[in-house]
């Protein structure tokens, strides 16, 4: 079976990974849309674009005429019929919520061409979860790109039983057309690879805490200093987001039905008070508004 070639690409969702997802797909030559509903978080996503962009110029990672391309290549728009209007690939960066997602490809799959392929950038939902409210569980596969996608030269590309092989590939190749390396997972598992040993880490780290045997700073440094991890398990929480992980966690809950899988207790009081990480200014260290604007903060390398 031969497949579209892929020219135009659809990023739903601006938050900080779907963002950063559509600039790596326009500095690889695809016509890139950004979509969402929000018009406030468009608008933060473009002006964050905007600064990362002037940063590598200033550093010598790209010239102003390759960025000036870049941006001429994405659209930012909260119109989803023009999202949905004749792209090869469409990648989902939405929350981390099962039924956000489901309905979100169901409307996807109403409205866009017989040949789109459906990638969900989820890091914990499989693909066969989302598939059935279409009807191409074989055009359906997990791109997993790290935080930040700008810097982590990592994306998990997971197969279903049902995804096609032409699929697969075709994923793989968007993975190297963007400059990032795919690795391929050729069955299903909730939290694939990289997650499920970074949730070991997650789980143990946030159950010595709130055992009190050491405060989440020094677990922090025991693992900067003694395991050479370039950031601890607590600000990598804060990074990544203290509500995502709570949702990967609750996932996680809801299809074992394991007690141990629950988000811990010290997660669910940072997501009640609104204590998110980074984002947010605060969550479990606290941030000014420079280490807040500044997305690769303490992860980018060189």
């Amino acid at each position: 079976m031969s497949m579209e070639p892929i020219k135009q690409i659809s990023v739903i969702g601006a938050g900080q990974m779907g963002r950063q997802i559509a600039m790596l797909c326009a500095l690889g030559g695809y016509e890139t849309t950004l979509y969402d509903l929000d018009k406030d978080q468009l608008v933060q996503a473009e002006q964050a674009l905007v600064s990362l962009m002037k940063q590598w110029v200033q550093k010598g990672k790209i010239d102003e005429e390759g960025t000036g391309q870049a941006f001429s290549r994405l659209t930012f728009t909260t119109e989803f019929e023009r999202a949905a209007k004749n792209p090869d690939l469409v990648i989902e960066a939405v929350v981390e919520k099962l039924s956000v997602k489901k309905e979100l490809f169901q409307a996807l799959e109403e409205s866009v061409p017989a040949h789109t392929i459906f990638a969900t950038n989820s890091s914990t939902i499989v693909n066969s979860l989302l598939a059935p409210v279409t009807s191409r569980p074989d055009k359906f596969v997990n791109m997993h790109f790290f935080f930040p996608p700008v810097v982590m030269n990592c994306v998990e590309v997971v197969m279903s039983e049902k995804t096609s092989g032409e699929t697969a590939q075709a994923a793989i190749e968007v993975c190297k057309q963007i400059n990032r390396r795919p690795f391929l997972l050729r069955k299903e598992i909730s939290g694939f690879v990289a997650n499920r040993i970074l949730g070991a880490i997650h789980k143990e780290a946030l159950h010595l805490y709130e055992e009190g045997i050491a405060d989440f700073q020094d677990i922090d440094q025991i693992c900067r200093t003694a395991l050479g991890h370039p950031i601890g398990p607590f600000e990598l929480l804060d990074l990544s987001g203290n509500d995502v992980i709570y949702y990967v966690m609750q996932q996680r809950y809801e299809e074992t039905g394991d007690p141990n899988d629950q988000p811990n207790a010290s997660i669910i009081e940072k997501v009640q008070q609104g204590k998110l990480g980074r984002k947010t200014g605060s969550g479990w260290y606290e941030y000014g508004e420079k280490q807040r604007k500044t997305e690769t903060a303490g992860v980018e390398k060189g």
